[in-house]
């Protein structure tokens, strides 16, 4: 018996579903969300913004700012500002300040843009110490090391330099070294040789960071009799 045709209608529904599978294959693409072995450049005056669902501020900004300028701003997720590198000149060479800010909007880091280093925050600095000797912080004991000057400071580094001058009276002869946190730091000076030293403050210093760090100046006098004296005259933290 010869092969009868197919029934055109089927022929026709077959060819609609090849069509719609090709019509979805052109039209369907994976989401653009990844870059791999590759870079993303953003040319020509344009910027990047990330915005939250909710609207409001971009949580990250970059790219052109105002004007001619290029800057970088980041904020937390509530819109407060917490990094911005920018100046708001409108121009391309004016010299942008790099500011860290706290969630009320504080300044809290930047830097010297006209001459380098630091701008905020204005670190404390040791005052001029008193030349007189005899007004140092002095002992007369014999009999071992006793404390004779003391201080306490929050510890943010690891690291800490420490210079003391020290005397003995005439015909004296004494010794000097320092405690922190009631730990021996550092070696011991005899009079009249500078104490300065600089080294870790704990040998742990995840335990230490953020706590009360208490630094001892101690003396002691070496020969039969007399009186010795230390004066701390720069003290600061420092990496590692």
């Amino acid at each position: 018996m010869p092969q009868l045709p197919e029934d055109i209608i089927d022929r026709l529904t077959q060819m609609e579903r090849r069509i719609q599978q090709l019509s979805t294959a052109v039209n369907t693409r994976p989401a653009q969300n990844t870059v791999t072995g590759g870079a993303v450049e953003i040319t020509g005056g344009g910027s990047l913004a990330v915005r939250p669902p909710s609207g409001g501020p971009a949580i990250f900004a970059v790219g052109k700012w105002t004007g001619a300028e290029y800057g970088l701003a980041m904020r937390r997720q509530t819109g407060q500002l917490a990094l911005s590198l920018y100046n708001g000149d409108s121009t391309a060479t004016g010299l942008q300040p790099l500011r860290i800010y706290d969630s009320a909007n504080r300044e809290l880091i930047s830097d010297d843009v006209a001459t380098g280093g630091l701008a905020r925050p204005w670190l404390n600095m040791l005052p001029p110490q008193d030349t007189a000797v005899a007004r140092w912080p002095q002992t007369t004991t014999t009999s071992g090391f006793t404390t004779i000057a003391m201080s306490y400071n929050v510890v943010w580094q690891p690291n800490m330099r420490l210079l003391i001058n020290t005397r003995a009276s005439s015909g004296a002869t004494g010794q000097v070294q320092v405690l922190v946190n009631g730990v021996q730091w550092g070696g011991v000076a005899g009079t009249p040789a500078d104490f300065d030293y600089s080294g870790p403050i704990s040998s742990d210093f995840a335990s230490v960071y953020n706590t009360l760090l208490k630094v001892e100046i101690q003396a002691m006098v070496t020969s039969t009799s007399g009186t010795v004296y230390a004066n701390p005259v720069l003290m600061y933290g420092r990496q590692t």
